[in-house]
């Protein structure tokens, strides 16, 4: 059942961009929320799989599709693949994950990738610069930046965003690859947060850029399986979103040289319903912001900061696979999280991922075979 009155439309949507908001007036499908009534609009399907989206300069789209697709939506077309996209390991949750535009691709066409990466050591995340070609048909000067320094079988855990930095430096969220283990070890990049340069070197500012108690690129540890990561605008402070095991999904401020205590800490427990670790909370290992249980399964993190929707300013959206939601949270003047709004529940599909285009509205990708691009956006497309 919807969790708010929903209006279906007929008409079709052609010949669009992210800021051709009068050519939206009539389509899509408008939902109530607590504070606003949205309209849900479909841009692009017959995705396989997408999993991450970003804004172009001119207003198109760029997303990725996990068997290695990258694609470009411009005027409601779908573009043919992306060539010199790297091979990767499109098996279990792996495949092409995450894009993001360098702050100045405007003039330098540069992005960033990450994947799992396969070789005869098993796979692994890696992240990627490259240049878009000025006809957009295939990736330049594609270079490897990141590359976990070890690699294993199985294929689920990648975690696998990018959130670049103020000074275009770039954090990076990798899972611990199935090996709870793997992230209480400082000197294995499983189960962090990782902060390099925009050419993969290592920061000033990295706490262990020596390579003493953990490796250099290590930012913070005790993550599982962080798929969400992003900065928020108003205070330049970095958030996580990370999957749990049976409960105890998590929201972090990952912090230099700070332990989030995954598996010694958690609010989750087994998929066989036996407990993890040493209970929920130890001295020396951080308490999460918030966390879930049940699982919401997060795919992808965003502090709200758009015109649009001056009514979210501040909040916490996250999107969520199991229950095919996003998740509004709100906070108080301390910082604590205190209501949850569970916007679109069962909808549009496995929600992977959520981004605020350069107008304020939401843009997000669906996790499906046949995945789509939508647009939410307010129903009377005022600018707030």
């Amino acid at each position: 059942m919807d969790a708010f009155p929903k209006i279906r439309f007929a008409a079709l949507l052609t010949g669009m961009s992210a800021f051709a908001a009068p050519a939206l007036a009539e389509t899509g499908d408008i939902i109530k929320t607590q504070e606003v009534s949205v309209r849900v609009e479909k841009l692009a399907e017959g995705l396989e799989h997408p999993w991450a989206v970003e804004v172009l300069p001119d207003g198109a789209y760029i997303v990725t599709e996990r068997p290695g697709r990258l694609r470009i939506i411009r005027d409601g077309k779908l573009s043919e693949p992306v060539s010199g996209v790297p091979a990767v390991s499109a098996r279990g949750q792996g495949g092409l994950m995450d894009v993001a535009l360098a702050p100045d691709f405007a003039t330098s066409r540069k992005l960033y990738l990450t994947a799992a990466i396969a070789n005869d050591r098993g796979s692994g995340t890696e992240a990627f610069s490259a240049t878009l070609s000025p006809d957009e048909k295939s990736l330049e000067n594609v270079t490897p930046i990141f590359t976990m320094r070890r690699f294993t079988r199985g294929n689920i855990q990648y975690g696998s965003r990018i959130a670049i930095a103020a000074d275009g430096s770039l954090f990076i969220s990798v899972g611990d690859r199935g090996n709870r283990d793997r992230s209480q070890d400082w000197k294995d990049d499983a189960g962090s947060i990782v902060h390099l340069n925009a050419d993969g070197s290592i920061p000033a500012d990295n706490p262990f850029k020596d390579g003493g108690k953990a490796l250099p690129e290590i930012w913070s540890k005790g993550h599982r399986n962080p798929q969400g990561i992003t900065f928020d605008s108003a205070d330049g402070k970095l958030y996580t979103v990370e999957h749990g095991a049976r409960g105890g999904d998590e929201i972090n401020n990952p912090e230099p040289g700070k332990n989030y205590g995954w598996p010694v800490i958690t609010y989750g427990r087994d998929y066989s319903g036996a407990k993890i670790g040493e209970g929920t909370a130890k001295q020396g290992l951080e308490q999460p912001l918030h966390y879930w249980d049940p699982s919401i399964a997060p795919g992808a993190l965003v502090v709200y900061r758009g015109k649009m929707f001056p009514e979210w300013n501040g909040n916490f959206i996250v999107a969520a696979l199991k229950f095919e939601l996003l998740s509004r949270m709100q906070r108080n003047a301390s910082g604590a999280f205190t209501t949850e709004e569970r916007m679109f529940e069962g909808d549009y599909g496995r929600i992977r991922d959520v981004v605020v285009a350069p107008d304020g509205a939401l843009l997000m990708v669906t996790d499906e075979n046949d995945g789509e691009l939508l647009r939410v956006s307010r129903a009377d497309e005022r600018a707030g």
